[in-house]
């Protein structure tokens, strides 16, 4: 009774632990739920049966042949005294266990405590052991070594939570050697293909991934014939699937974090030994893999003794998406919503015309929206940057207007009132939307269709994507600005009357709109050449190792990327002013590019050519960071699933299983991670129970 109430105490103390990771629903709330599935009353108490909390509240084992014992088994994870009936106050107990880091632990620890005293004893281990589906596949020896270390020579040792816990770990260790074992009966210290392919496939499936599994594993891309597999090389092979969140860090070490980059097995077994105590034949193994996976028929060219591809061993080279196809999926990163964006993207044929429509419809609001709220972020900077530019210094009108940047401000100010700084606001709003929609819409499609298999782009290719998009841009953007240029000018003249934008367009006409275009597209185009790559990679450098970025590091790298891009296009931006403004008495006037950059080089020099630089990086960088940055959180927020992509990076933080269960009515709290780390037990220690009552027919 006493070892029963410690353990009820420790289990108290998890589920405050629990509170401070994720929030807790209140307790009505938990009662409320509680009583919808509570199906038996004793005392004046309601309890949940086996049955009831498995099969309809977390909606496992739902076929008519279900398995008993093993529903039984699960439910005893919850049921404390093991009376076969769940109360409320173990259902709220283990919500608060569910909310622990250790929870897959403590939960398996719980599975195999069946008599709920806090200790495990070697027969309700064996017990339970016997009836998972691995052990009547392939039988363990109970009376090895190993388990008499752990129980005692005896086998009567009780073991602890934190001792079971290091068992489990090494037990499935000690599984599968017991199975290579079992399989050399000559002790040679080698088995066949064959009977590797039978271990991989039972005792260690769940490290396999699907591709894995078939491109390798069930394709035989092993050596044949008299060919053996070494224990080393069973050993190696084992180690290196279970290390592959650390191999993940080896490659961003040896790369510095550039998840494209190529790496190869020289590069990467010199950044694993700064690191880690990974073995070069470990790293044979990995380089092998990953030469394999990318053959169709899953064979590597040529293959030595061990299994070895000579091309990769000499030749290979990785990239980090390599990594991922053969790392297995642990139970709390589950396939993420990008994976399915990505396949989607791959084979657009499978999503509808309305689909389509209806995506571009999404991502046109999106960009709208952030598009608008980068302009009115940094539009009186803007200001500034068009009325330095538009400032002629030539012989023939006089003094200036302004001294400089901060000059103009003032003046702007102190002439026009601080809604001066706003002249042009409107169409500038108006005509963002479309421009923005369709830069990042360009920018994310032309990415796509450069990318290879392994889902890398080139340099060039990101180069080709932002040029596509900042040419795409012209056909909203050049109408757009030649209006604003010309509201944001008006204020120059002295007692001049109110311009209003429709009096601008009807004056230019159609064709006048796009005057000055062929400076946009010189302006534009590199900058969207610059500035999109630019992004890209300083982005992807201040991603976590999860390649997830937070608010700021977005911001900052749309900052960082801005600053080359807008500085080296002033000249352009120049020019382009210049076309655009309706030039007044005095002034030199322009007919076209070549044209306006002689006399504007004859008449005021070179550094005519860098006017307003300064407030255009200052404008520019921030107005693309707040743009990108507002655009991307809203992908987060109000993120629709079309089947197509989303920016890169913009993906919800994907770091607990709450983030990624999909969620069951009335699953709050820790309950929302129980699927998860139930399905845990067999994907991190390959504990599977059977399903069903009997065997089905093939």
């Amino acid at each position: 009774m006493f070892k029963f109430l410690s353990n009820s105490i420790i289990t108290q103390a998890s589920c405050q632990e629990g509170a401070g990771y994720l929030k807790r629903a209140d307790t009505e709330r938990l009662r409320e739920i509680f009583l919808r599935y509570a199906s038996v009353e004793k005392n004046g108490e309601k309890y949940i049966t086996s049955e009831d909390f498995v099969r309809n509240f977390l909606g496992l084992f739902n076929e008519d042949d279900y398995n008993k014992e093993s529903v039984k088994l699960i439910a005893g994870i919850v049921d404390m005294d093991k009376d076969g009936f769940i109360s409320f106050s173990e259902f709220q107990a283990f919500e608060g266990l569910l909310c622990v880091p250790d929870a897959l632990y403590k939960t398996a620890f719980q599975l195999f405590d069946t008599n709920g005293n806090g200790l495990v004893a070697f027969e309700e281990f064996a017990d339970v052991m016997q009836k998972t589906a691995l052990h009547k596949k392939l039988p363990f020896n109970m009376e090895s070594t190993f388990v008499r270390l752990y129980f005692g020579k005896d086998k009567k040792r009780l073991v602890t939570y934190p001792e079971f816990s290091q068992f489990l770990h090494d037990f499935h260790e000690e599984y599968g050697v017991e199975a290579f074992k079992k399989c050399d009966k000559d002790c040679s210290g080698f088995i066949s293909v064959g009977d590797f392919r039978d271990i991989m496939l039972s005792v260690k499936n769940h490290l396999l991934t699907k591709d894995l599994k078939s491109k390798v594993i069930e394709a035989s891309g092993f050596p044949q014939g008299e060919r053996k597999i070494s224990f080393p090389y069973f050993m190696a092979f084992n180690s290196l699937l279970n290390n592959m969140e650390l191999i993940k860090r080896v490659y961003l070490n040896a790369t510095n974090g550039h998840r494209s980059q190529e790496v190869t097995k020289e590069e990467f077994l010199h950044s694993a030994q700064m690191m880690s105590q990974i073995t070069p034949l470990e790293v044979d193994i990995l380089f092998t893999l990953c030469d394999m996976m990318h053959n169709s028929n899953g064979t590597a060219a040529a293959t030595d003794v061990s299994g070895l591809s000579y091309e990769s061993r000499h030749t290979g080279r990785i990239v980090y998406n390599d990594l991922n196809t053969i790392t297995p999926e642990q139970y709390f990163k589950q396939v993420t919503r990008r994976v399915a964006e990505i396949k989607a993207v791959s084979s657009p044929e499978e999503r509808s015309i309305l689909i389509q429509i209806l995506e571009s419809t999404y991502r046109f609001t999106l960009g709208s929206i952030a598009g608008a709220v980068g302009a009115s972020a940094v539009y009186p900077i803007d200001l500034v940057k068009t009325r330095m530019q538009n400032q002629r210094t030539g012989s023939f009108i006089g003094e200036v207007a302004y001294r400089n940047s901060w000059d103009c401000f003032k003046k702007v100010i102190r002439h026009e009132g601080f809604f001066g700084l706003y002249r042009g606001l409107v169409p500038q709003l108006i005509g963002v939307a479309p421009e923005k929609a369709i830069k990042l819409t360009m920018n994310d499609l032309v990415r796509d269709k450069m990318m290879d298999k392994k889902g890398n782009i080139t340099l060039s290719g990101e180069i080709l994507a932002g040029a596509c998009a900042g040419a795409s841009q012209v056909v909203f953007t050049n109408p757009l600005e030649i209006v604003k240029i010309r509201l944001q000018v008006a204020g120059e003249i002295a007692g001049g009357g109110k311009v209003r934008a429709w009096a601008v367009v009807k004056d230019l006409g159609l064709f006048g709109l796009y005057k000055g275009a062929k400076a946009c597209l010189l302006r534009d185009v590199p900058f969207s050449a610059i500035y999109f790559p630019a992004y890209a990679h300083v982005k992807a450098k201040f991603a976590d190792e999860n390649g997830y970025n937070h608010p700021l590091t977005l911001l900052a790298a749309g900052a960082i990327a801005g600053v080359p891009a807008a500085s080296l296009v002033t000249p352009a931006d120049v020019i382009k002013t210049r076309l655009q403004v309706v030039a007044r008495s005095g002034q030199t006037t322009y007919n076209g590019v070549i044209d306006a950059t002689r006399k504007i080089y004859a008449e005021e020099g070179a550094r005519a050519f860098w006017k307003g630089a300064v407030a255009r990086v200052f404008r520019s960088s921030p107005q693309f960071a707040v743009t990108l940055v507002t655009y991307e959180i809203l992908q987060r927020l109000f993120y629709v699933d079309f089947g197509g992509s989303r920016p890169a990076g913009s993906e919800l933080h994907v770091s607990t299983p709450v983030e990624e269960q999909v969620k069951r009515a009335h699953h709050i709290g820790g309950y929302q991670l129980a699927t998860p780390i139930l399905t845990g037990l067999e994907t991190k220690f390959g504990i599977s129970l059977p399903r069903f009552s009997y065997a089905k027919p093939n």
